[in-house]
């Protein structure tokens, strides 16, 4: 049975950082440095302190995650500083559960956040060698809008976008 809730205070941002570094391992193999393969708790704590965080849980485990920020005031990419856009960040599923839905469940939770808060849009980013996720994000309906070269990354990413209609009644 799935669960989704945001994150609470007791929850463990621990056990949060050691999901993030088994679902982003994939990754580090194919010489991807994203933030999450190898951050530290501090890190962990200091993404999730200025969004909404969700987490996912599988019969009662920990099971995957996403963060959604509210638009940035500022950042280096500046798709996500436009007005009415929420980003979606640091998503992940435990690799033993992927194929059971989770992530497409996380993914439109995120939606759902993002519209109930008035935003009309939802972008994320990925590095372009990860074709399998650019692949899953568009068949989640995400269209390339952008690309962005962050700081310190050995990639270029591309940025997604995902228009939002209302929530349904």
């Amino acid at each position: 049975m799935l669960q989704i809730r945001p994150l609470q205070p007791e929850d463990s941002l621990s056990a949060l950082t050691a999901l993030l570094h088994r679902a982003y391992a994939r990754l580090a193999a194919l010489g991807l440095n994203y933030t999450a393969v190898d951050q530290d708790e501090a890190t962990t704590a200091r993404r999730v302190a200025g969004g909404h965080c969700l987490l996912a849980f599988w019969e009662g485990q920990l099971a995957g995650t996403v963060l959604l920020q509210p638009t940035y005031a500022q950042n280096d990419c500046a798709y996500f500083t436009r007005p009415g856009v929420a980003a979606l960040h640091q998503f992940a599923v435990e690799p033993g559960l992927q194929g059971h839905g989770i992530g497409r469940a996380l993914m439109q939770a995120g939606e759902d956040w993002a519209r109930g808060q008035g935003f009309g849009e939802l972008a994320l980013d990925t590095a372009e060698p990860a074709t399998h996720l650019v692949t899953l994000y568009q068949g989640l309906g995400y269209e390339p809008v952008s690309h962005v070269q962050w700081p310190g990354k050995v990639y270029r990413s591309v940025v997604m976008s995902k228009r939002l209609g209302a929530l349904a009644a």
